[in-house]
């Protein structure tokens, strides 16, 4: 028996990794996205294109969900060309997408009663772990949907924590990444910004710093970004305006203080207020004022 058809959709820095790992390990794929220049690309690497979800789902036996938020996912699933009228019974949804987890639990629901299984897989890793099949998925479904996920789960993950049968779980443990992601990207920015306005050199504090408490991996990660002046967006500042947004509200909804988490919203809403929110996450160094940042190279 051959691999199953997998579909992806939305093909961004997570999903077109996602894509170009299940093509390198041999499975049958179907992509679709917004952008057709970029189906195409797929395309000329041995996908299948499509112009909508439901063409998409009407052929495929998993599909692997990558879009931006819950609104898209509504969109791309139930919305006008949705993927869920064309799908089969049987047919597993890996969805993974950041989201609300009482919405994943109640989008389970829903497909459920379509006789339509589904994971709750947010994925973690950023773009380059994405394309080598080696990213974070911490994942919570019926075991049948784990079952008929585990090679697609091989193929694009070095690590998959199976975190209960119910969805939800994932969610929450992917909410409680993200809090420490945008905290410590915003961190990392603010300690950067301070260093450069004290004169220090930023090359230099950026190796010290990697090599002493101080360190994280966001700061490993994304002050080169600052340091090269290059802002192409591998994740969005929008992206943590999302996410970190996610974290209040659960917050809120169990009355739980959060102020890390809401001082790393408010700056990273302050960067999307002056223009950045499209830059790379790193950009949150630019709300900083009386600072001369290093030029792109």
């Amino acid at each position: 028996m051959g691999k199953p058809r997998v579909g992806v959709i939305g093909l961004g820095s997570m999903g077109g990794g996602v894509a170009k790992s299940l093509l390198r390990n041999g499975f049958p794929v179907t992509v679709c996205d917004v952008r057709p220049a970029v189906v195409e690309s797929f395309v000329a690497q041995g996908a299948k294109g499509t112009a909508s979800p439901a063409g998409l789902a009407a052929d495929c036996a998993i599909l692997v969900v990558l879009v931006v938020n819950a609104e898209q996912v509504e969109s791309v699933l139930f919305g006008e060309g949705g993927a869920v009228a064309a799908m089969k019974p049987g047919t597993t949804v890996i969805m993974s997408v950041t989201l609300p987890p009482d919405y994943a639990e109640k989008l389970a629901v829903r497909l459920g009663e379509r006789g339509i299984l589904m994971l709750d897989a947010p994925v973690s890793g950023g773009e380059a772990k994405a394309a080598t099949g080696e990213m974070t998925v911490m994942a919570s479904g019926s075991p049948e949907a784990f079952a008929k996920c585990e090679a697609v789960l091989s193929a694009i993950a070095q690590k998959v924590y199976r975190l209960g049968d119910a969805a939800g779980t994932g969610s929450k443990v992917k909410m409680i990444n993200q809090l420490l992601a945008g905290v410590h990207i915003a961190a990392s920015a603010e300690a950067m910004a301070l260093g450069i306005k004290a004169g220090a050199d930023p090359n230099v504090l950026y190796e010290v710093i990697s090599n002493s408490a101080g360190s994280s991996w966001m700061f490993q990660n994304r002050v080169p970004h600052i340091l090269d002046g290059d802002y192409a967006p591998r994740s969005a500042v929008n992206i943590f305006v999302k996410d970190l947004g996610i974290v209040l509200e659960a917050g809120k909804g169990h009355k739980f203080p959060l102020p890390l988490t809401a001082a790393a919203h408010q700056m990273f809403l302050m960067a999307a207020a002056a223009g950045h929110g499209a830059e790379d996450d790193a950009a949150v160094v630019k709300i900083f004022p009386g600072i001369e940042l290093p030029k792109a190279k």
